[in-house]
């Protein structure tokens, strides 16, 4: 009874936080939208394919960061300073507006606020058994293991490097092993704290000052 009662409440604040950040944010969204259809050719909105729980797929909405043929050019692991993110692109994935329509996902039911953040089906088809736990639960639009990846991870992919290859070998193990400690001693108020650090993170990757 507890499990199930854990789970009604943090469903309920999904809800009630992804519609309030959407409402909120609507006058920003708009913006958004118009400069991604001005700064480049292509669709405003770019629906990634994704894993979701117990391994269904579905598209995670984000505002295109990057050149109409991305996927044609290249893996999906996005180094630093990779030549297909736009220049609007990059303003967005700074300051994580491009992020912002995950919020949809979540209402739909594909996400949770906090989760697992959700990888390609090709890369899932690497998970090991172990790793594959993770897809025991929603995946979210932030969590330990993202924060992990974002703060100590992403900056030490090599220049020239096989990007996807050298996450797959070198950085998706230990973000996982995030992930899967977190799951183990999950509550609603560690959600919350989860929740609290992610803006914490992007208010200080904001200001020039990532927490370390």
């Amino acid at each position: 009874m507890a499990v199930s009662w854990d789970g009604a409440v943090r469903r309920l604040l999904d809800l009630v936080v992804a519609a309030t950040v959407l409402i909120v944010s609507s006058p920003v969204l708009l913006v958004a939208a118009v400069a991604v259809r001005v700064g480049s050719r292509g669709p405003i909105l770019y629906g990634a394919p994704r894993s979701g729980r117990e391994g269904r797929e579905f598209r995670m909405w984000k505002f295109r960061t990057m050149v109409a043929d991305a996927a044609a050019v290249g893996g999906p692991i996005t180094a630093p300073g990779d030549p297909r993110i736009t220049r609007v692109g990059a303003i967005l994935r700074k300051t994580k507006i491009d992020e912002i329509p995950q919020f949809a996902n979540v209402i739909t039911g594909n996400m949770a606020l906090v989760g697992p953040r959700p990888e390609d089906p090709g890369i899932v088809d690497r998970y090991t058994p172990r790793q594959r736990e993770t897809l025991r639960v929603r995946p979210g639009v932030t969590s330990p293991g993202s924060l992990f990846y974002e703060r100590e991870q992403v900056a030490t992919i090599p220049a020239g490097a096989d990007a996807e290859e050298y996450y797959l070998e070198h950085l998706l193990g230990p973000k996982l092993d995030v992930e899967l400690e977190y799951l183990e001693r999950r509550t609603v108020g560690s959600d919350l704290r989860v929740l609290a650090d992610t803006v914490v993170h992007v208010l200080g990757a904001l200001l020039g000052r990532p927490r370390p």
